[in-house]
C-alpha cells in the first residue's frame, strides 16, 4: 500500500512542478508587461511600487500632456495642408477645364 502511494506521488510531482513553474512565469510576464506599458504596480498592502512616487507620476503626466498638445498642433497643421492640397487638386482640374473650353469658344 505504501509503495502504491509513493508511485502516485512520483507521477503527480512533475505535474505540480510544471504548473507552479507556469504560474510563476506567467506572473513574471504579466508584471513585465505592466511595467513596460506604464501601468502602476501595487505591493501586498496596496502600497505603490511602480511608479515609486506621486511626483514621478505627476511629471510623467505633464510630459505626456505636452507631447499630446504638440501632436494635436501638428495634426491640425497637417489637416490644413491637406485641405489646401485637396483644393488645389480639385480646383486646378476645373480651372484647367474652363480655360480649355474658353480657348475653344474664342473665334480665331
Amino acid at each position: 500500500m505504501s509503495h502504491e502511494k509513493f508511485e502516485i506521488i512520483q507521477m503527480i510531482f512533475p505535474l505540480i512542478a510544471i504548473m507552479a513553474s507556469v504560474g510563476v512565469g506567467g506572473w513574471v510576464l504579466t508584471t513585465w508587461l505592466r511595467i513596460k506599458n506604464g501601468y502602476p504596480l501595487d505591493g501586498a498592502w496596496e502600497q505603490s511600487v511602480y511608479p515609486r512616487s506621486d511626483q514621478e507620476t505627476t511629471e510623467r503626466v505633464k510630459l505626456l500632456s505636452q507631447e499630446n498638445a504638440q501632436l494635436r498642433a501638428e495634426l491640425g497643421s497637417i489637416k490644413d495642408r491637406l485641405g489646401n492640397v485637396e483644393r488645389i487638386v480639385t480646383d486646378g482640374a476645373h480651372t484647367l477645364d474652363r480655360e480649355i473650353e474658353a480657348l475653344r469658344v474664342k473665334p480665331n
